[in-house]
């Protein structure tokens, strides 16, 4: 069995119920998520040997944190008890022509305030095949980075391959201080995951053509977005995943594969979103299950697109499907008729 390690911080969210606003009235729905540890999730419910990276506190919240991962079969063995904070994320779901809004209460976290001397990285990669970080991670702060590069370092002398996910969060770093890192983390990475604007925000590479407020998605302008990626850092592979928001409950959804010779297009899927946070982890999820697993390119893209699109219909971060969910997608039985 293949074994993942993912790493980031898993972060207690707070959401009002349904549609509401923030405080609209005077319930919240708490569930836990992250972006590696979305991927972490994905990839126990696929049948993978996926281990969780991370620093919790000791205490009951902490805990509820690691129980959160556990109910799925995530390896939590290798996750670090300490600090005093479990970072917090307010989530108010868009509707219509109003966007989704996410406030962050994350200062002082355990993983924000961790330390290289907290992580054995020799010891967490044992056996290992796959590492997956975001572009979220080391924008907790420089110590950070440097627990990423030292991740990044041990990964590639035990020969494991290595994901990152841009991920530009604006809430949390600028974009000068997420090119510098990136620039440095990304010399180690194999297989770059971006999106139509994270390439624009970290490394001012730009899709040409494209209008994602507009709903104009150039085919070319992404080609070209991915081959530059791969020829700055040597990727072996960029994936880009494509949205079309048409409204904040509406969306085309699909993605491209790039493996340094030709360029593969998943098949577009019309999304009426339940919750769209996660879709990008479950996307990056679907990736690394099927590369690890021999998919064709084309296959590889297609999987890890519906993936993504079912995690659009699932309440909460984790994505909650199978493998024969998702191939079933894949293959063109997109009817959501009732299973008997």
């Amino acid at each position: 069995m293949k074994r993942v390690i993912t790493f980031g911080e898993l972060m207690l969210r707070l959401a009002p119920n349904g549609y509401y606003r923030f405080f609209q009235n005077d319930q919240m729905q708490a569930t836990f998520g992250g972006g590696e540890a979305n991927v972490a999730v994905s990839l126990a419910n696929y049948g993978m040997d996926s281990v969780y990276v991370t620093k919790l506190p000791k205490h009951a919240i902490g805990q509820a944190a690691v129980d959160s991962l556990r109910y799925f079969g995530v390896d939590t063995s290798k996750i670090v008890r300490g600090g005093e904070r479990v970072g917090i994320y307010f989530l108010e779901k868009g509707a219509s022509q109003r966007g989704s809004v996410c406030v962050y209460d994350r200062k002082y976290s355990a993983i924000q305030q961790a330390t290289t001397a907290d992580f054995d990285w020799d010891s967490i990669f044992e056996g290992a095949d796959w590492f997956h970080f975001t572009g979220i991670t080391p924008a907790l702060g420089e110590n950070v980075v440097e627990i990423c590069k030292e991740a990044c370092i041990a990964a590639k002398k035990r020969g494991v391959k290595i994901s990152c996910d841009l991920n530009y969060r604006g809430k949390l770093w600028t974009r000068e201080e997420a090119n510098k890192a990136m620039t440095e983390l990304c010399q180690y990475v194999d297989v770059c995951i971006s999106n139509e604007e994270d390439a624009k925000d970290v490394f001012g590479i730009e899709a040409e053509g494209t209008d994602i407020y507009g709903g104009k998605l150039n085919h070319e302008g992404y080609k070209s977005v991915a081959k530059q990626l791969a020829d700055k850092f040597g990727f072996e592979k960029v994936a880009i995943t494509l949205r079309t928001s048409i409204s904040a409950n509406d969306n085309d959804w699909a993605g491209m594969l790039y493996d340094g010779e030709d360029y593969y297009f998943s098949k577009t899927y019309h999304l009426h979103i339940v919750d769209r946070v996660g879709g990008g982890d479950s996307f990056g999820g679907g990736l690394i299950y099927s590369l690890l697993n021999g998919k064709s390119s084309k296959d590889a893209i297609e999987f890890a697109v519906a993936a993504s699109a079912l995690k659009h219909t699932v309440e909460g971060d984790y994505n909650r499907v199978s493998v024969s969910e998702v191939e079933k997608l894949a293959g063109g039985d997109g009817s959501g008729r009732v299973q008997r």
